[in-house]
């Protein structure tokens, strides 16, 4: 489907691996535009993969967050801006203490546009230098998502007093609300 293919009102769909899935989805929740977040596993070779099983980093799935979004309200250049603030796409199979590769950052494209925006913006990245090091971001085709289990929906909201969601994705949402205040609902 090109850019002019899309019609008014309509989802489409946009997969991100950016570490843990929790941080990841408190801040994509946040964007006017985005319908839904799900945080599930995408990339492997299990059916029906548990928590358990992709934690162990022998499934080859990554924890990702599948968004449904309305490209009439946000445009998936603006929803790759914030994948790149988010995490250090720079290092591979891991982020921050999270060290795996279900924890490697990975973009799962559903459309062609979304591959060549995501190229795109990938190479001007690195010739800009906005990244001391090369982006290791790994963009694959989408496959199979399988959401994770209910504990992880919505995790940070339903558990913002957990030491994990106090010392890594607060400070995370913060520095999103800082730079991207106009685009928060």
């Amino acid at each position: 489907m090109s850019n002019y293919e899309r019609k008014e009102n309509t989802s489409e769909k946009a997969t991100f691996g950016a570490g843990c899935f929790w941080c990841t989805e408190s801040i994509f929740m946040e964007l006017k535009g985005v319908k839904s977040v799900f945080p599930g596993y995408m990339g492997g070779k299990l059916k029906n993969p548990t928590y358990k099983e992709v934690c162990s980093g022998l499934s080859g799935h990554a924890e990702v967050v599948q968004i449904t979004y309305d490209p009439s309200v946000i445009a998936y250049v603006e929803l790759l801006e914030v994948f790149f603030l988010i995490h250090d796409p720079t290092t591979l199979n891991r982020q921050g203490a999270d060290v795996g590769s279900q924890y490697r950052s990975v973009i799962f494209y559903h459309y062609p546009y979304q591959k060549e925006k995501v190229v795109t913006y990938t190479e001007l990245l690195n010739k800009s230098g906005a990244f001391e090091n090369k982006i290791v971001t790994e963009i694959t085709e989408a496959q199979e998502f399988y959401r994770a289990e209910k504990e992880h929906l919505n995790y940070y909201n339903l558990n913002k007093q957990q030491p994990y969601c106090k010392a890594v994705i607060q400070p995370k949402l913060e520095k999103f609300r800082k730079v991207f205040a106009d685009k928060t609902k």
